[in-house]
């Protein structure tokens, strides 16, 4: 009932027709395809902990908005939008084939995935932060999808890698976690090496159906 509600918000905080959209639950809606517009939670596959973040900035490096792993499903902060890369002429309900560059917009506060070359505060790995707004971005917030496996377009039963392209890490988690400010969530961060710790799928989230070519 509360996800049923909350997803219902989304449509009308999105002025998104509810025949349009649907809700989706980790469990109920495999093989739906992620599209632009897409408003969905990241799952971290090994700690099975949600992309998280909030208006806390770090406390180090960047002193950017912090991005965390968080472990309940039903917190609203954990909410990204799927955008695409700037200056591009892909539009809303468009499919995001393997290795196609992405943007993830935090919903709650507007910001962008993002990083670059500061170190995270418990392993020293890259930093992940959130960084801009609707109308400030820039090439630090983009980040490639390369699916594992033999799929050729984004679905929820998919395992992906996600790679900030300018850096050419990966986004990583793993059980790690902070002790104070986020106590109980774990660290988000990037690496260069390709791990079983930098698998995601994507999970809970209101998905929009693929666009009618014309």
């Amino acid at each position: 009932m509360a996800m049923g509600f909350f997803c219902f918000a989304l449509f009308l905080f999105f002025g998104l027709d509810l025949d349009t959209g649907y809700a989706a639950s980790a469990s109920t809606s495999e093989g739906v395809e992620v599209t632009y517009g897409t408003v969905l939670k990241l799952m971290h596959e090994k700690t099975k902990f949600r992309l998280h973040s909030h208006d806390v900035p770090y406390g180090s490096g960047s002193g950017q908005q912090s991005v965390t792993g968080f472990p309940n499903v039903d917190d609203a902060n954990s909410y990204w939008i799927v955008r695409p890369e700037l200056e591009t002429a892909a539009k809303q309900g468009d499919s995001i084939p393997s290795g196609t560059i992405i943007r993830l917009q935090h919903m709650r506060t507007r910001k962008w995935l993002h990083s670059h070359l500061h170190a995270s505060p418990i392993t020293g790995n890259q930093e992940v932060s959130c960084f801009g707004g609707e109308s400030e971005s820039d090439t630090g917030d983009h980040w490639r999808v390369t699916i594992e496996g033999s799929g050729k377009t984004w679905k929820q039963d998919q395992r992906v890698r996600i790679q900030h392209v300018d850096t050419g890490v990966y986004l990583h988690s793993h059980d790690k976690k902070y002790t104070r400010i986020a106590g109980g969530q774990q660290e988000v961060c990037a690496v260069r090496e390709k791990r079983a710790d930098n698998v995601w799928l994507a999970a809970e989230g209101v998905y929009l159906p693929v666009a009618e070519t014309k």
